[in-house]
């Protein structure tokens, strides 16, 4: 159970991208998070694995509270958290498998890293999450050789190697046509429902939203404006979460 009590962000801007947001997350569940850009949603997800730090609240995994923990400690946690990135986040200029085991850095000596030197296991276990998502015949290509979609399954086997109990998706079809879209939410769904890992997933697009995932939050401005199953959201709820000039599309 992942639970965020009274989570606060205030930038130093004095932007307030999250204000007093608490909800729970149990074990295996699809969460969708939505709302307009800029209403804290990508802010939310960073917070979860403090690549942005809180300014104030909890964030309890299995009652440890993750923004009490120390650097070190956080790094620990942090391989169980995997996370995949709207803009993808790979080293263009490196082979897509090395992008893959990239997702092992938490549990391997740095030293070896810095080589690229990898235990054997981790090489074949990186070549079996590549035939998962369907590109193992890329291994060694370079990653800005790939398309859009193609990158963004790379950003998702490297994710697995960490074998997470949770996976953050920031955005992670906000890059791609339709089409690519569904294609990429489908290993998402399928990492939930195969392996049980919690997905906590940021979108746009109520479709998407409709067809993936078992709950939802929405943030407007920060606030935490709805949290329920995707077909409570009626018109009413619609333009709160998206304002009042907002139309439905399909």
């Amino acid at each position: 159970m992942l639970q965020i009590r009274n989570l606060t962000k205030v930038y130093d801007s004095g932007v307030v991208a999250l204000d007093d947001v608490s909800f729970d997350i149990p074990d295996g569940q699809f969460l969708a998070v939505i709302g307009l850009s800029g209403s804290g949603k990508s802010t939310l997800l960073r917070c979860i694995n403090r690549l942005i730090e809180p300014t104030s609240g909890q964030i309890l995994w299995d009652g440890v509270d993750l923004v009490s923990l120390s650097p070190e400690e956080m790094r620990r946690m942090r391989r169980k958290i995997g996370m995949i990135f709207q803009h993808f986040n790979l080293v263009n200029r490196s082979r897509v498998l090395t992008n893959v085991l990239a997702g092992r850095l938490g549990y391997i000596n740095p030293a070896f890293s810095l080589i690229n030197h990898f235990p054997k296991e981790d090489v074949e276990n990186a070549i079996r999450q590549l035939e998962r998502v369907g590109i193992a015949d890329k291994a060694n290509v370079r990653a800005d050789e790939l398309s859009g979609g193609q990158q963004q399954r790379v950003g998702i086997a490297r994710a697995l190697m960490q074998d997470p109990s949770i996976l953050l998706a920031d955005e992670p079809v906000a890059s791609l046509d339709p089409v690519l879209a569904h294609s990429i939410m489908k290993y998402l769904e399928l990492i939930n429902q195969e392996d049980k890992v919690t997905v906590i997933c940021s979108l746009h697009f109520l479709d998407l939203v409709h067809r993936y995932a078992d709950h939802v939050v929405a943030l407007n401005q920060g606030k935490l404006v709805f949290e329920g199953e995707p077909k409570k959201i009626d018109d009413a709820k619609f333009k709160e979460i998206y304002g009042k000039d907002a139309e439905r599309v399909g």
